[in-house]
């Protein structure tokens, strides 16, 4: 690859980007360093062009067609074969194809492509247009298909990479090939009934996609299924039905397994085999439940016939350099979300459709997606060449994800209804008629051609459709940002019951080993410095977390401190949130917080961070998205907003356990709580044994406490699993529970924490932690920062916890607690 009009080639590597080779080749600095975005970003004013020579294959020209196939070009790129034009592509969502036979030639040939600056194209359509998006984007970049987060977002830099960032492959094509293959699936009672649709595509054109079935007696398909460790089905003749007894069903992570079908369907011609097509699937029915019910509508995952909480994160892109993403990377991040018991992960409409391997691992481990298209925080110029393409661009990802059993549904954009209802960034009535073509007539029309059977949704936030208040807290999905950018305080959430929060988030700092991949100079490990605000993209947040801060714990006087305090503020604040959704479980049924990840060095929402080290609210997610959790409310200074200098300075200080049972199991659980002092020492202890049937929660009595010592006193809680009236492992006393917690009752500045001199000590990959007192958040950490662990940022009660070392190495640790934050 080379600077159109340089004479120095540089070795390139596809899949890669642009800004992957020249990084690679020493052309440019690392662009998460310091304030270099800036100059990285202007390397985008320039056109790029590869070049690849190959030696074609003997008989590739016998072939009735040969197709030069590119499934992802970045973005704005001409395609010249042996300096033939074969044409262009506008549009890095989409799959490109160019028909290349009368240009290629036998033995040595060459592919270029040149990719224009999707800066200069994008400052030229805000001229046209003028159309308006957020603030933290570059104008105009709603006019051009490619990845909006490249432009800059409230989390994301300025860099907008370009290049060839998925497989390049040259296809020889004889009589026909498989254009696509669509199984519907029909559940009855014990069985369940596949429809095999199978659209090819004859070299002289595409045979009739309204026909499920080949055009021609000499063009027939073969399916062969295979269960996982069981039966196999040899279906010829172009099946149209398979009907399975007593199948295996895939289910979401905690509540089964996720068994998948491996389908191979052959085309044949006269015999022959043309091609093949080879998938698993998974046998599931999934949709949303959407019933009148007392408190409005109902909006839940239904999966086989069960309603389901949904428990996850808001994905975005794992790297504003696509070009070092892998599918090993996207499976450690994924088995983190296992690990912290996700069983949904919204991929986010301002980045990318994720690579396949996203959607096999989702399969594979149990997690249902919600999918949105590729719009964000902006409005579109509907034209007719608009429509042509992003038509295109539709059925190109629907036909690809269709089949995944983690498909949960398809939303047709990121917070557009709920803005453009408000007029934000509307400049013209058009553009209101336009979004509602869009998202209510196009994107519709395209699914019920290419996925009927899958869900669909306007839009996140939204109640249904056509500016019908959107962000309906009775209806539909919400997006609740009060607490963050409205400064409220994190018990606000408990004044709401929505049906389902698809978004709501609290930012943290990173770890300081993180921190180190951006600066090296000393006096920028202060959060208020230009390097740490360069990267914080949020305007002001940095002084957002120190107000949170203020009102929650002491002023921490040491760098790393902060950082610890503020993924303490973070966690706190959406367990706060996913605590009360979960207890109203059947009102409320769906909690996924923003975000899960980050795609650079930053200050930001996510619970893992750019360097995969996991935050304090992913450990929390582990511990609040448990299958089976009991969980408090309390009252106390952190609920009333209390003033303690008012005259008549009063609050209630009470408790309400409640647990709930993510399971398809009913489950007997033994409930106990103690009032401690800060030693831990026990003053009082209750413990009732409660039903909690499968997929429901139980509320038990309030205690009301109004003796308690709010400064030295507090409140722990354990759920046991009871089997024939015997807790899992005997007794409380030693045993191990399912779910605790712990609670106080004044600010955490104002508890008179004891120093809780915590102690280790590690017997192969276990690390046994022992306190002398009551130690809130205890976090572990390495050398490095990088150690993963069964549990961490957890209470102890004056006791010992033993916690497993997933990853990482733990010779040299360093502990600490809530005491510490001084």
């Amino acid at each position: 690859m080379r600077e159109l009009g340089s004479t120095t080639w540089l070795d390139a590597v596809v899949p890669g980007t642009v800004y992957t080779d020249l990084l690679r080749n020493g052309r440019m600095d690392d662009p998460f360093w310091k304030d270099n975005e800036d100059r990285i970003c202007a390397l985008m004013e320039k056109d790029y062009e590869y070049r690849c020579r190959f030696t074609l294959l003997p008989g590739m020209l016998e072939n009735h067609r040969v197709v030069l196939h590119f499934d992802g070009l970045d973005t704005l790129a001409d395609i010249y074969v042996n300096q033939i034009h074969a044409g262009k592509a506008f549009n890095m969502h989409r799959t490109w194809e160019f028909d290349v036979k009368g240009i290629l030639q036998e033995g040595e040939n060459e592919i270029r492509v040149i990719f224009h600056s999707p800066l200069q194209y994008i400052a030229k359509a805000h001229k046209k247009y003028g159309n308006i998006g957020n603030d933290d984007t570059f104008e105009g970049f709603m006019h051009l298909r490619k990845a909006h987060y490249m432009f800059g977002w409230d989390w994301g830099a300025h860099l907008p990479d370009a290049g060839i960032f998925r497989p390049v492959s040259l296809l020889g094509i004889r009589e026909a090939r498989i254009d696509s293959v669509y199984i519907q699936q029909n559940h009855t009672q014990g069985k369940v009934r596949l429809s095999f649709q199978v659209e090819t595509e004859w070299s002289a054109g595409v045979i009739s996609e309204e026909s499920p079935r080949p055009c021609s007696p000499e063009l027939t398909y073969t399916v062969h299924m295979t269960e996982p460790g069981g039966r196999t089905w040899i279906l010829e003749d172009s099946p149209q039905e398979l009907t399975i007894d007593n199948p295996k069903l895939w289910w979401v992570n905690n509540l089964g397994s996720q068994p998948l079908y491996h389908v191979c369907v052959t085309l044949l011609y006269q015999g022959s085999t043309l091609d093949i097509w080879e998938q698993k699937i998974g046998l599931r029915q999934v949709t949303m439940l959407r019933k009148k019910d007392r408190w409005g509508e109902s909006f839940a995952h239904q999966l086989n016939g069960r309603a389901i909480f949904a428990m996850g994160a808001d994905y975005i892109p794992e790297d504003h350099l696509l070009g070092r993403t892998c599918r090993e990377k996207t499976r450690k991040l994924l088995e983190a979300c296992r690990e912290a018991n996700f069983n949904v992960i919204r991929v986010w409409g301002g980045g990318c459709y994720p690579e396949d391997w996203f959607y096999e691992l989702c399969d594979e481990m149990g997690f249902l997606v919600w999918q949105d298209f590729m719009f964000a925080c902006s409005v579109y110029e509907l034209t007719p060449e608009f429509e042509e393409n992003i038509r295109r661009e539709f059925a190109d990802n629907i036909k690809r994800i269709r089949h995944h059993a983690s498909l949960g549904l398809w939303c047709g954009n990121n917070e557009m209804e709920m803005f453009v209802d408000e007029r934000c960034w509307v400049t013209k009535p058009s553009e209101v008629r336009d979004y509602l073509f869009m998202y209510e007539r196009i994107l519709p029309e395209v699914l019920a051609k290419y996925d009927p059977q899958t869900f669909y949704w306007p839009a996140s936030p939204s109640s249904g459709g056509s500016f019908d208040n959107p962000n309906d807290p009775n209806r539909g999905d919400v997006h609740y940002w009060k607490v963050w950018h409205g400064g409220r305080p994190f018990s606000e959430y408990r004044k709401h019951f929505f049906r389902y929060a698809s978004e709501f988030g609290f930012q943290a700092f990173p770890f300081k080993k993180t921190l180190e991949q951006i600066t090296d100079d000393p006096d920028d490990f202060n959060i208020f410095s230009y390097v740490m605000e360069k990267h914080q993209r949020n305007y002001g947040a940095n002084g957002k977390i120190m107000n949170y801060l203020q009102q929650t714990y002491r002023y921490p006087t040491e760098f790393t401190t902060i950082l610890y305090a503020s993924q303490l503020l973070q966690a706190d604040a959406i367990r706060y949130g996913v605590e009360h959704f979960r207890r109203n479980r059947g009102r409320c049924m769906g909690a996924v917080y923003w975000q899960l990840n980050d795609c650079w060095p930053v200050v930001s929402w996510s619970s893992v961070d750019y360097c995969g080290r996991w935050k304090a609210l992913h450990y929390y997610a582990r511990r609040f998205f448990a299958p089976v959790m009991i969980s408090c409310r309390e009252e106390g200074w952190m609920t009333r907003e209390a003033n303690m200098n008012r005259q008549h300075f009063t609050f209630e200080k009470s408790i309400r356990l409640n647990v709930v049972n993510e399971t398809l199991k009913d489950r007997q659980i033994k409930v106990c709580w103690q009032l401690r002092d800060s030693k831990a020492a026990v003053l009082r202890r209750e413990e009732q044994v409660i039903a909690v049937p499968a997929l429901t929660a139980v509320w038990m009595d309030k205690t009301e406490l109004p003796d308690v010592d709010v400064f030295e006193q507090y409140v722990s809680f354990q759920a046991f699993e009871v089997n024939c009236g015997t807790p899992e492992k005997e007794d409380s006393a030693g045993a191990k529970a399912l779910s605790e917690g712990t609670v106080i009752f004044s600010y955490p500045k104002y508890f008179r924490y004891e120093n809780p001199r915590l102690t280790w000590e590690i017997e192969g990959n276990k690390i046994r932690v022992s306190a002398s007192a009551y130690a809130k958040s205890v976090e572990i950490l390495n050398e490095t920062e990088d150690l993963i662990l069964s549990d961490n940022y957890f209470d102890l009660n004056g006791d010992t916890k033993e916690v497993e070392i997933l990853s990482g190495n733990a010779d040299t640790l360093r502990l600490r607690s809530v005491y510490d934050i001084r």
